[in-house]
């Protein structure tokens, strides 16, 4: 397991004073990425080798959100590891409360073939002990039920980017949450639960076109190209269990 602490900051919070679902996302694959760094991978990781480990598939349950000032602990840890993928745990605690838990699954990506690889066997470094945390079921294909609506097309930024040059995983968040506000609607409170599925990158200049669809207790909002094709579908609702 690899933890660090951090203190929530005031450009981290939401108009509440409570951490954004955005800056959550950042805390969590910081997590991610500090731990590489101190095993000396880094964030370059695979890519002398034409390699990238991608994220497609995350399940984040908020129980709450920390207050601006807030201490935190942040720990992840990758508790299972095939040649076909690796699932991980991210775990945010406050005053030594378990308040956000998250499950996600990664792939080894190919970027000359541009496709799905094998998992290196060095790789095998990440793999811990720990057991997987018990939450809800990590949902491989999420799929918006009924209509949907369109809601105004958005353009991929230099600010939208991450060092692999495609959106930062956390921006579709943010893309979907600013199309949810275009509608005058808006996020669930928490306790909730936030999922995310990658499908098609999305690079810089490219159209983010959402559609919106209710779901039980909240809503999917479907990120495509405007085209057909999906970058991420967002799922967030409230939680079933206190819905």
């Amino acid at each position: 397991m690899y933890s660090f602490e951090g203190r929530i900051r005031y450009s981290e919070c939401d108009e509440t004073g409570r951490l954004s679902l955005f800056s959550l996302m950042n805390y969590l694959q910081d997590c991610s990425t500090f731990q590489s760094a101190g095993m000396g991978l880094g964030i370059d990781g695979l890519e002398g080798r034409g390699l990238a480990w991608v994220l497609a598939n995350w399940r984040i349950e908020v129980d709450r959100l920390p207050r601006f000032g807030e201490d935190v602990t942040v720990s992840t840890w990758c508790y299972e590891m095939t040649r076909a993928h690796a699932l991980r745990n991210f775990q945010m605690e406050a005053a030594g409360e378990a308040i956000v838990r998250a499950n996600t699954q990664w792939f080894v990506y190919d970027t000359e073939r541009g496709r799905a690889t094998r998992v290196p066997e060095d790789q095998l470094v990440y793999l811990s002990d720990e057991p997987s945390l018990p939450m809800g079921p990590l949902t491989r294909r999420l799929v918006p039920a009924g209509d949907g609506t369109r809601c105004p097309e958005m353009r991929v930024a230099h600010r939208d980017l991450d060092t692999n040059h495609h959106v930062n995983n956390a921006r579709y968040v943010a893309f979907a949450l600013e199309a949810l506000e275009s509608l005058g609607q808006a996020a669930p409170e928490p306790p909730l639960t936030l999922q995310v599925q990658y499908r098609t990158m999305a690079f810089l200049g490219g159209v983010i076109v959402p559609v919106t669809h209710p779901c039980a207790g909240g809503w999917d909002v479907d990120l495509t190209d405007g085209a057909g094709a999906t970058h991420a579908l967002v799922r967030i609702q409230k939680r079933k269990e206190d819905a």
